[in-house]
């Protein structure tokens, strides 16, 4: 009852996941240093990839001290990559603290992106034709749910990817006691969205799990006869790892108690890995993600971005 007169709601399933391609056990093989780093930013975090006409195109999050940007950088070969600055900023209803955190999707000519922005945070849509130029749309395309609902005081993260006819958007859902949880919707155009009735699809671990604290930033792929997600745990001490889930339907998830939670090893990524994205290919899946060696709820991580592999073992 607590669902009905606020936002749509759903039942649904993704459709079958891909038979072929990378399956675990993984492996995963991180470059030591930094592809992206933050130099004149305090933090530079979110990394969101796709190739666009022979290029790699990464709408990454940019932290001046004050406010969120989204800025974009370019490559062709998604390890070395050219800053061209930043391109959202939040202006309007989405208020002055973020406009980034997002997701980006070519479809047809045009690059969706989807971001978050908004006290309480909300999920905006802006949308281009080349990833320098945008143009948002004028309201948030989701919001939070009614009372009681597990994403009741905001939603965050989002992670879109095409399945079929429908677009499907993972995402952050924040309660009333401020626990973070993961949730689906989906969508024909990428602006109405009908989140899944039975949501949250994946719990916060149990005490002393290295995602006791909360979940976020989900990444997600098909490969190997499953559905896969990467997201972030958040430790009691806010010492963030990348954990590893799965699904045979995309509705229900559960963790692979198989896979170690991925930590960093170098200095610059020593107390905080998070904010996957990936691209699968036929010998496993890069990894572009967030790094820090100093643990924050939030921001002032000293925030760079890094690159990995989770290679196939066998």
């Amino acid at each position: 009852m607590l669902l009905c007169g606020c936002g749509r709601y759903a039942d649904f399933a993704l459709p079958p996941p891909d038979p072929n391609g990378p399956r675990p056990p993984f492996r995963w093989q991180a470059d030591p240093e930094p592809v992206i780093p933050r130099e004149g930013a305090t933090d530079v975090l979110n990394p969101s990839v796709i190739r666009w006409r022979g290029e790699y195109l990464n709408l990454y999050s940019e932290y001046d001290g004050k406010t969120w940007h989204t800025a974009l950088a370019i490559s062709k070969d998604g390890e070395h990559w050219e800053k061209r600055g930043r391109v959202l900023s939040p202006a309007g209803w989405e208020g002055d603290s973020i406009a980034a955190n997002g997701s980006a999707l070519g479809s047809g000519d045009e690059i969706f992106y989807w971001y978050q922005a908004g006290d309480p945070p909300r999920i905006a849509l802006a949308e281009s034709k080349d990833g320098e130029h945008w143009t948002k749309n004028p309201q948030p395309v989701l919001d939070p749910g009614p009372f009681g609902s597990f994403d009741e005081r905001g939603v965050s993260d989002p992670c879109v990817i095409r399945a079929g006819e429908y677009f499907y958007l993972f995402y952050t859902g924040l309660d009333r006691a401020r626990r973070q949880r993961l949730g689906i919707a989906r969508s024909k155009d990428g602006e109405q969205w009908d989140k899944l009735r039975t949501n949250p699809i994946l719990e916060m671990g149990a005490p002393g799990a290295f995602d006791e604290n909360g979940l976020g930033e989900p990444a997600v792929w098909s490969s190997g006869g499953e559905w896969w997600m990467l997201y972030t745990g958040r430790a009691v001490n806010e010492q963030r790892r990348i954990g590893l889930a799965k699904s045979s339907d995309g509705a229900h998830w559960a963790r692979d108690q198989s896979f170690q939670p991925i930590a960093g090893d170098q200095p610059w990524d020593k107390e905080v890995v998070c904010d996957p994205a990936v691209e699968v290919t036929p010998t496993g899946i890069r990894v572009w993600f967030g790094g820090g060696d100093r643990r924050s709820p939030d921001q002032n991580l000293h925030g760079q971005i890094g690159i990995a592999t989770l290679a196939v073992t066998r």
